[in-house]
């Protein structure tokens, strides 16, 4: 064998044994991060208490945590009856100073509880009254902010409505699309969503953080 054949078969085998797509592909691929159960039940635990002692509905409550990507689901609907997550969605959270209807911050929002910012606002909200809207299936919940800081989501208007644009399943590592502060759901989810909070006698906890 000459040199010349030598030297050919080196470079064939460093093409396809270091520059293979497949390996570059997965060297690159994003890597969906895992749900921590036990940190949402350590959570509810204590939505529970606050519920029973504020005569809040006891069945389910509404966990949103912020600290996951938008792309994941992260809005959950807790059963304290079953200590388990029974529904769990997109949702999106507000752009402040970035686009509006973009994924800017996908994976680190920021948080505000000043009229005009345009953003989420963390702490306890009690969801009240049931109105129109004009996003998504026109059907929309009040929101009283019960935290200092979130006590201006009122003022605010902030409030828990669908919009068309957020999707049923997740699309990480794309974000949900960012609006002004409100808390949005797609149409499917907010049905589901909607026929427990019209049959509850009581106030329901939504309870956004990070």
């Amino acid at each position: 064998m000459t040199t010349i054949h030598i030297i050919i078969i080196l470079l064939i085998t460093f093409i396809f044994g270091y520059n293979n797509p497949k390996e570059n592909t997965s060297t690159y691929k994003s890597i969906r991060p895992t749900l921590n159960i036990q940190a949402i039940r350590t959570k509810a635990k204590e939505a529970f208490q606050f519920c029973k002692s504020k005569n809040f509905n006891t069945d389910f409550c509404i966990l949103i945590d912020m600290s996951l990507h938008s792309g994941l689901k992260r809005f959950f609907v807790w059963s304290f009856t079953q200590d388990t997550i029974i529904h769990s969605f997109l949702v999106s959270h507000g752009c402040c100073d970035n686009s509006w209807s973009k994924d800017e911050s996908k994976d680190n929002p920021k948080f505000s509880n000043i009229d005009g910012s345009h953003c989420s606002s963390l702490g306890k909200y009690k969801i009240g009254e049931r109105g129109y809207s004009n996003w998504g299936v026109k059907i929309k919940y009040t929101l009283y902010g019960l935290d200092s800081t979130n006590n201006n989501a009122f003022k605010r208007l902030i409030i828990l409505h669908s919009w068309e644009v957020v999707s049923d399943e997740e699309i990480y590592p794309d974000g949900t699309p960012e609006g002004w502060g409100c808390p949005t759901i797609s149409n499917k989810s907010f049905m589901i969503i909607d026929s427990m909070l019209k049959n509850s006698s009581k106030p329901v906890l939504m309870w956004i953080y990070k």
